[in-house]
């Protein structure tokens, strides 16, 4: 699903990923960077905050943030994240509720839930109508998956 997502990305795209520690943003957002093209694997950004991707086939940049180490709005700000959403690129937040007043109106909101046996349950909402675009050709090119 992740790659799927990552294969409609635009510039601009916001990213929300939002659940509980271990409940697999890092590994939905890897799955993000496979579909979109980044050059090397989206890791999980926790001790460094921020990670900057490329791909070979334009200039756009997808950026991973994670704030599961910050404190709130406060601490986020001083990392530049008004700049890197000006850049218009692509964005991945996780943990994105500890800065609620920073995020853009405009985003793609996905909670990841654990369930028993290894298994996860999402829930998707868009905002805005660049992200509810985003949100129809995901269902799209999912099919029957969902």
């Amino acid at each position: 699903m992740g790659a799927a997502l990552g294969r409609l990305l635009a510039p601009g795209d916001v990213i929300c990923l939002s659940g509980e520690l271990g409940a697999g943003k890092t590994v939905f957002s890897r799955g993000i960077g496979v579909g979109w093209g980044a050059t090397v694997p989206l890791t999980s950004p926790t001790y460094n905050l921020a990670h900057e991707h490329e791909r070979r086939r334009d200039k756009t940049r997808l950026y991973h943030l994670d704030f599961y180490r910050i404190r709130g709005p406060r601490d986020a700000a001083t990392l530049g994240i008004h700049e890197i959403l000006e850049g218009g690129d692509i964005v991945i937040f996780e943990w994105p509720e500890r800065i609620l007043e920073l995020l853009p109106a405009e985003r793609l909101w996905i909670e990841i839930m654990m369930h028993e046996d290894e298994k996860r349950a999402l829930t998707l909402a868009a905002l805005g109508a660049r992200h509810c675009a985003l949100l129809t050709e995901l269902r799209l090119a999912l099919g029957d998956l969902l």
